[in-house]
């Protein structure tokens, strides 16, 4: 779903790789640290759309906010570490909860939209970059 990406400066590079293998461990919790602070702001764009402002009374049965969390930590077939914050499949109904999500998202026919994926990435990119720098110098002031 949302994805934020960040380049490291070339001094914390050289830091992080005098650190050997506990690396890979402190980039997981600093990982996991900025993937909360987007979870936590999508959770709140999300709840604050789903169900307003519709034509009809709402249907919404909070199965798509329940789905919403954040992957465990894993490799690409590059080599980075990537944590996602998305939806877990699939509803009761069979439906996808990625699906209503975008519809939400963008819109359809008749329905128009409520970003809540957008300004949750804006918002919480600054601050996102700030946990996972914060995670990386305490956890790099250990070693």
């Amino acid at each position: 779903m949302a994805k934020v990406s960040c380049k490291l400066p070339d001094e914390l590079l050289e830091k992080l790789s005098r650190l050997g293998k506990k690396s890979d461990e402190i980039a997981e919790k600093a990982l996991k640290a900025g993937g909360e602070v987007l979870y936590a702001e999508v959770k709140k764009n999300l709840h604050s759309v789903v169900g307003q402002g519709t034509a009809y009374p709402s249907r919404s049965t909070g199965e798509l906010e329940d789905a919403l969390g954040i992957s465990s930590v894993k490799i690409d077939k590059n080599g980075n570490s990537n944590i996602k914050v998305g939806f877990a499949e699939p509803r009761k109904n069979g439906k996808k909860n990625t699906t209503i999500a975008m519809v939400l998202e963008y819109g359809k026919h008749g329905q128009a939209p409520k970003p809540f994926l957008a300004p949750a990435k804006r918002k919480a990119k600054k601050p996102c970059m700030e946990a996972m720098k914060s995670v990386l110098e305490s956890e790099m002031n250990k070693v």
